[in-house]
């Protein structure tokens, strides 16, 4: 090769970009190391597929479990089973390069299944509204969307400091959310609905409990005399356990009129949408506090 061909082709060779290996710590601590970005996700949560779409990853989602239904490209991903009962062989046979766990939600030894198998899992447990900005940054590192993904969480970041601005000096109200009626679920204090109903001013009556979705006696409820209860139900509709409450016409949340609803897509789900859930809770606390005697 003449001096100025090899000049020309180490020149042509050096301009290539060589992509330096990807490396990102998840929410339970572990480090996820990839040698380029991943081309082929499978998301294994709702709430994930969602977030992967908001860091500008959805065209490298190749697959996702049921009720992946956010935003509306989300509904035509082929299917690997539900959150809670993978379709493991299906997983594997879509030839991910990365896929993406819930930890509280996704079976334990499934995923420990995945990872000997030598596929790359990313754990996702955003228990704060701050992580969810964190989470969608991460995604989109692991990705290559890292410009898409930085503007989603910022936008994020803004709307979450004005609601802190807003609501930091309200009147304190409590709450009791009811995740689910039979068996009764609600949130403890380590939960990101938790998070939420801080943010708006509101005291969850059962922040004492420990774990993330404990089940709670009516009896409990009824001693705890919350001041507003907010439920969410399957789809649009307001929940028929909502009005069930009504039997109880002393109870403090029945007696003032604060039965409140919020879609459950925007509670129970850590996604940018969880703002618009946030805001709509902080609605109905700012009406339990109108209705209350002038002092």
């Amino acid at each position: 090769m003449q001096p100025l061909s090899f000049l020309l082709a180490l020149v042509c060779l050096l301009a290539v970009p060589a992509h330096a290996e990807i490396v990102v710590r998840d929410d339970t601590g572990a480090t996820i190391r990839l040698p380029a970005p991943a081309r082929r996700i499978v998301s294994l949560a709702p709430h994930v597929t969602e977030n992967l779409y908001a860091a500008g990853a959805g065209a490298r989602i190749v697959g996702a479990v049921e009720y992946s239904d956010h935003p509306e490209p989300a509904k035509a991903l082929p299917r690997v089973g539900g959150y809670s009962r993978l379709d493991l062989e299906a997983i594997v046979a879509l030839k991910p390069d990365l896929v993406i766990a819930w930890q509280s939600g996704n079976s334990a030894a499934a995923v420990a299944k995945l990872q000997a198998l030598g596929l790359p899992v990313y754990q996702s447990q955003p228990d704060r509204l701050e992580d969810i900005a964190a989470n969608i940054e991460r995604l989109g590192r692991l990705a290559g969307t890292e410009a898409t993904a930085r503007r989603a969480a910022e936008q994020l970041r803004q709307r979450l400091a004005a609601l802190h601005k807003t609501y930091a000096k309200r009147g304190r109200v409590p709450v009791f959310y009811q995740v689910w009626p039979k068996p009764l679920l609600t949130v403890g204090g380590d939960q990101i609905i938790g998070d939420v109903i801080r943010l708006c001013g509101g005291d969850n009556v059962f922040a004492h409990l420990g774990t993330k979705a404990p089940a709670v006696s009516v009896e409990a409820v009824l001693a705890a005399d919350p001041e507003a209860i907010v439920a969410s139900g399957m789809g649009r509709d307001t929940p028929v356990a909502l009005e069930a409450w009504r039997a109880w016409p002393k109870l403090r949340a029945v007696a003032h009129g604060n039965l409140f609803y919020v879609p459950s897509d925007l509670l129970q789900r850590p996604t940018p949408r969880m703002l618009d859930g946030a805001e709509a809770l902080c609605r109905h606390l700012d009406a339990a506090r109108a209705k209350r005697p002038a002092q």
